[in-house]
């Protein structure tokens, strides 16, 4: 088991910060940093206060995508449903969308269905915290801060302080 703790964390925060620093669009306002619910909301966050430290504003909102999930009437349980932040229309916005793993892309497909159910940005990128590989729809991440080639058993599990106590991402 391999684990990044803290430091390693904070530092793949820093380095995502100054990367959409450097190409984020040069109008006010029309940059929104949307994570999906339940850690890309949290890095969000992050992103946003790190953007701020560097006079850059941007909007925030948190997407929960479980109802546009392909895979909703498959699974035994029901999700929980979580309420969705987005107080602003995403009309002509340059839209980061923010999650803590990507694999194969359903999510990913489930969370553009959800965005265009508040408007039509003008640009949609992804960027992802970790990038474990396995695709099975053709998505790929505009910025991966960490890239591991995981086989499909390996567990990649990402933890934040705001929800699991701790920062650390470990992979099994």
């Amino acid at each position: 088991m391999a684990t990044l703790g803290k430091d390693a964390l904070e530092a793949a925060l820093d380095a995502w910060a100054a990367h959409i620093a450097s190409t984020c669009p040069p109008e006010d306002g029309k940059l929104a940093i949307v994570g999906l619910i339940s850690h890309g909301d949290n890095l969000a966050q992050r992103l946003i206060r790190r953007l701020e430290e560097r006079g850059i504003r941007a909007r925030y909102g948190a997407l929960d995508i479980s109802l546009y999930r392909d895979d909703f009437d498959m699974k035994q349980c029901k999700p929980a449903l979580r309420s969705s932040y987005l107080p602003f229309s995403t009309d002509g916005l340059h839209l980061i969308l923010v999650d803590d793993v990507v694999q194969t892309g359903r999510t990913v497909r489930a969370a553009l269905n959800a965005i265009f159910e508040y408007g039509r940005p003008a640009r949609v990128q992804l960027h992802c915290l970790v990038d474990r590989g396995g695709r099975e729809l053709p998505i790929c991440p505009d910025y991966t801060a960490l890239k591991l080639d995981a086989v499909n058993e390996a567990k990649v599990t990402v933890r934040l302080q705001e929800i699991d106590g701790s920062d650390e991402i470990t992979y099994t």
